[in-house]
């Protein structure tokens, strides 16, 4: 390449490539020639050297070849060159020849528009400043006309209005201050307009203040309209907030006045929302007059003035009601209870004899705390707090959406547009709800629950009526539980109601977790003792069976267990306004929030908050729950159920052998209806251990209980067909197969009503493994040789090992 190009700037062809190229590959063959020993060799030698010589004579011709085109090509760059230098020269000679002088020409026109357009923006400016000046003497003297005999204080204000709308630099100028006084105004402008815009304050302020005195809602409008032209807008704002809040006074003092009976109902609460009500009435009826004349958001001034007021009448009901209603007193009191009645009842059993204070009789007094503290005022506390908290929390949005800048769509509506604007959450009203209200709600809920717990448990009843006897009926419907599960239910739902209905974020997540607290400390702690101390079914002697009215007594604390989870399943969907979650989603329940929780906590983050504190408080109890009642399945099935499995596996048996001649096998199948008798024996026991249970418990315990029994019986089962070793024939495998297969259909129908078929084919899964065995032991040779070499009938015994299948194979008798 370097050749070519040092070619082409000479003008010279290029030269021949270098001989050493072609000797270089020449040397090898000549050699080979000189060395060879015999003629073939010398053949050989010179037949590669005529083919190196053909191919370097053909790389030699293609070379000549490509220097003619080079040659050529190198020929038309030289011509191109020539060209081009001509035209060089040629631009050169234009450049410096006619465009130099027209770039002249051009800067000089292109500096002379410049100086123009400056000359004409200064006139421009200039005469802008003439008319501002001339507009500023204008209202200079049309203020003083209109403020003279005609005293139009409108127009006055309209002047000045308009003079302020004059750049401060032209209105401290010194072409203004030359230009604008006259001999009936000869103060400078500014001074002119100050002095004028103070004058007619003070006499806005006086007229107003004199129209407020008269009650005239004419003037007032009219004069509160003229303050934003003067430039007063904060004069007239904070005298027109000061005017609002003497109505508010007023209305407020009236309505605290005017209660004869304020001990009965809920007087306060009405005064307290009378109170918002009002404010939000000002506030939706003179916002659009105030954003008119005063500008947009301009309204937040008076609200704020407005809370101010609201501080003091607010905080004049909230320390009244707390006086009146003795709350501090209430509270100590609560604090001071002892709950006598849960404390020993966790007590260890006292000595025989001896009366348990924890099993309320008949008649039994009440003690003397339930003296101290009237419930029914506590309930009513509750109640008017729950109102006033509410309606609260409504002041609060109201506000919040007035002052805080509107979201362009609901779909963007977030947290900041619901948070209340600082001078609300920051106001002495808003502590005050917080000590008067939220503390004291908190509290009296906590006590509140507590001791409605405790009371459900002092009057607990039991169902009567109840038998393990089937041809005894029983006299009470389903549910089998005490009184204590619906009313303590009843009260954790009326808690949480009432806990939403404030709208107060801070009350929900103080009161669930403390209702999940106490469901935790004292029901089912209280059900755990009772089935520990009271109903524990423990047999009187060696091998018996516990007296009957104790396990119906344990069967119904657990069926108050279960009937509890259902309970707090329903309170909280139904509070939540979200479906009952009856097993696992592939959503998460908290992604969503309803229109029920978004209505009370328009804040989204908050609605997810409480809307978490519900689902925490279900999940918990649940869990709870359901650890113990699998232990009270477990006591049921070890002392009530075990020791029956047995004998009834035993009778079902008694007397079957699987070792029938041809014979024999073949009078069983002309008279099988009469000779199955496994299933028969079976089922009798079965249900007749089970359905007396059935019918006391709930269908989902029961369900639990039946998969406990059934997971047991299919153990024992499947250790009696391994007993069977050597026992059983070809001809018996197939009656043993058909006897299994009736005693597992017996086993799983007894709790087909509980869990419908799903609840029936899970427990027949207990039993695969003896269904299996029986089938190896039924099978023929061919299956049996296909189950050994893993073909398609090895997946029918899946359940067993192949030294299982071996195993059962191997207990068949032959011969």
């Amino acid at each position: 390449m370097a050749t070519a190009t040092a070619t082409a700037t000479n003008g010279h062809s290029s030269p021949s490539p270098p001989l050493e190229q072609f000797t270089s590959i020449d040397a090898s063959p000549q050699s080979d020639v000189f060395n060879a020993s015999s003629v073939a060799e010398i053949k050989a030698a010179l037949s590669r050297l005529h083919t190196q010589e053909a191919s370097v004579t053909a790389r030699l011709d293609a070379l000549v070849t490509s220097q003619k085109d080079l040659s050529r090509e190198l020929g038309r760059l030289d011509l191109m060159r020539a060209h081009i230098g001509t035209q060089t020269s040629t631009t050169r000679s234009v450049s410096h020849g006619m465009l130099s002088e027209a770039a002249g020409t051009a800067d000089r026109i292109s500096s002379a528009v410049r100086r123009l357009d400056l000359e004409q923006a200064r006139v421009k400016a200039t005469l802008e400043v003439v008319e501002q000046v001339a507009e500023l003497k204008a209202c200079a003297l049309g203020v003083a006309g209109s403020m003279g005999a005609s005293q139009d204080w409108e127009t006055a204000a309209s002047y000045l209005h308009r003079a302020s709308q004059v750049p401060a630099s032209v209105l401290n100028g010194p072409f203004a201050a030359e230009m604008v006084p006259t001999a009936e105004v000869p103060d400078p402008p500014s001074v002119t307009l100050d002095n004028a815009a103070e004058s007619l304050c003070g006499l806005f302020l006086r007229e107003f203040d004199k129209a407020v005195k008269e009650s005239d809602g004419a003037k007032i409008t009219r004069f509160f309209k003229l303050f934003p032209l003067i430039g007063r807008s904060e004069v007239g704002l904070d005298v027109y907030g000061r005017y609002v809040c003497q109505g508010v006074s007023a209305r407020a003092r009236g309505n605290l006045n005017a209660g004869a009976q304020a001990n009965e109902g809920f007087f306060y609460a009405n005064t307290l929302t009378k109170l918002f009500e009002h404010i939000a009435q000002i506030i939706d009826g003179h916002g659009g007059l105030v954003e008119r004349h005063y500008g947009p958001r301009k309204m937040g001034r008076v609200i704020e003035r407005l809370q101010i007021e609201a501080d003091v009448q607010g905080g004049i009901v909230l320390d009244t009601w707390s006086d009146e209603r003795h709350v501090d007193r209430k509270l100590m009191d609560i604090k001071s209870y002892a709950f006598t009645f849960l404390v020993q009842s966790f007590l260890p059993a006292q000595r025989p004899g001896q009366q348990h204070s924890n099993s309320p009789a008949p008649g039994a007094h009440a003690t003397p705390e339930d003296e101290g503290v009237d419930m029914k005022e506590i309930d009513g506390l509750l109640n008017e707090m729950a109102i006033m908290l509410g309606r609260w929390s409504l002041y609060c949005r109201f506000l919040a959406d007035t002052c805080n800048p509107p979201a362009e769509n609901k779909e963007s509506e977030d947290d900041a547009h619901f948070t209340p604007p600082a001078f609300l959450s920051e106001s002495s009203l808003a502590r005050k709800v917080g000590d008067k209200l939220i503390v004291p709600f908190n509290a009296m809920t906590t006590f509140f629950f507590r001791r409605s717990v405790e009371k459900a448990f002092q009057l607990d009843e039991s169902p009567s009526g109840l038998s393990l006897n089937m041809h005894q009926p029983l006299k009470s419907d389903p549910p089998h539980i005490t009184s204590a599960v619906d009313d303590i239910m009843y009260i954790v739902n009326k808690v949480i109601q009432q806990s939403l209905a404030t709208s107060q974020e801070g009350v929900v997540t103080n009161v669930v977790p403390t209702l999940s607290r106490v469901l935790g400390s004292d029901f089912i702690g209280m059900t755990q003792r009772k089935m520990r101390d009271e109903c524990y079914p423990r047999a009187a002697v060696q091998g018996g069976q516990p007296p009957e009215q104790i396990v119906i007594a344990f069967l119904v604390q657990m069926n108050n267990l279960d009937i509890g989870i259902d309970y707090i399943r329903r309170i909280v969907a139904n509070n939540t306004g979200t479906q009952q979650q009856t097993g696992t989603s592939s959503e998460k329940p908290n992604e969503q929030v309803s229109e029920h929780l978004r209505s009370l906590f328009p804040v989204p983050s908050s609605a997810r908050r409480v809307s978490q504190t519900l689902q925490t408080l279900a999940t918990s109890f649940e869990t709870k729950v359901n650890e113990l009642l699998s232990d009270g399945i477990q006591v049921v099935f070890n002392n009530v159920i075990k020791q029956r499995l047995r004998p009834i596996l035993a009778d079902a048996f008694r007397d079957i052998e699987y070792q029938p001649t041809n014979t024999e096998e073949t009078e069983y199948d002309e008279n099988r209806s009469s000779k199955e008798i496994v299933r028969p024996r079976f089922a009798t026991g079965w249900s007749d251990l089970l359905l007396p249970m059935a019918r006391i418990l709930t269908q989902q315990a029961f369900a639990r209980l039946l998969t406990v029994t059934i997971a047991y019986m299919a153990r024992l089962l499947e250790k009696r067909l391994w007993s069977y070793q050597g026992r059983v024939n070809p001809l018996g495998a197939a009656r043993l197969e058909r006897d299994i297969s009736g005693l597992v259909s017996a086993a799983v129908d007894v709790g087909f009503g509980v869990g419908g078929a799903t609840g029936r084919y899970r427990h027949r899964e207990a039993f695969v493994r003896c269904v299996q065995m029986t089938l190896v032991m039924s099978m023929d040779e061919d299956e049996w040789d296909e189950v050994l070499h893993g073909g398609d009938a090895a997946d029918v015994v899946d359940k067993l090992s192949r030294e299982e299948r071996i195993r059962v194979r191997g207990m068949l008798r032959r011969g």
